[in-house]
């Protein structure tokens, strides 16, 4: 199948990219391990002007300065000292919009992603949520800022879309300190999904 072209990341649309990557294909290639699976749930962040956002008011760090790169690598960081989490960089250089990868459905390289997490049979934990997805992708640090069209991490168009039915649109996670955008509906699941992180109805 084909690797998403730079052009697919550079829509202003942060949320409609969100939707969109829903049924896209991630794939990580990490010491000499191929894993992948269908992505079922993102967040979008829409930059300076997302309270939720890293890069909200204009922050530019060491950290967020990936966020300010033309759409199509990835930001990977560290939340809480202790999981990582993918992120995918969208939008033209200098808008520091991104879409948080939360849920994946496994694909290729189950028994490697088992390994990873440390579990004996696939149970949707595996994957579900944006912490158990990046350990079991083998993503850290030595992740970030990648081309997203690359040989270690790239998404793949396979074909698969889905109907404005099946996805739901909800608010996001673990961002009460965002105020009043806390309750924007910006993440997006496949209704149904076993792999998605939080309730799923």
């Amino acid at each position: 199948m084909l690797k998403l072209p730079f052009s697919f990341y550079q829509s202003k649309e942060v949320n409609q990219l969100a939707i969109q990557l829903l049924g896209k294909r991630l794939y990580t290639f990490v010491d000499g391990e191929l894993t992948g699976g269908t992505i079922v749930e993102t967040e979008a962040y829409k930059g300076v002007e997302d309270k939720a956002s890293h890069a909200f008011g204009g922050r530019f760090t060491d950290r967020t300065k990936i966020m300010y790169e033309a759409g199509g690598v990835s930001y990977v960081y560290l939340c809480y000292g202790i999981h990582h989490l993918l992120n995918v960089v969208t939008a033209p250089k200098g808008i520091p919009h991104a879409v948080l990868i939360r849920g994946l459905e496994p694909i290729d390289g189950i028994d490697v992603m088992l390994r990873r997490r440390n579990m004996k049979v696939l149970k949707p934990n595996i994957t579900a949520g944006p912490g158990a997805l990046a350990k079991a992708m083998g993503v850290d640090k030595k992740l970030n800022a990648k081309d997203l069209d690359g040989d270690e991490i790239w998404i793949e168009d396979e074909g698969l879309a889905f109907d404005a039915d099946d996805i739901a649109a909800v608010p996001r996670v673990g961002i009460d300190y965002a105020g009043e955008h806390a309750s924007l509906p910006w993440r997006y699941y496949v209704k149904g999904n076993k792999f998605v992180s939080k309730p799923n109805n």
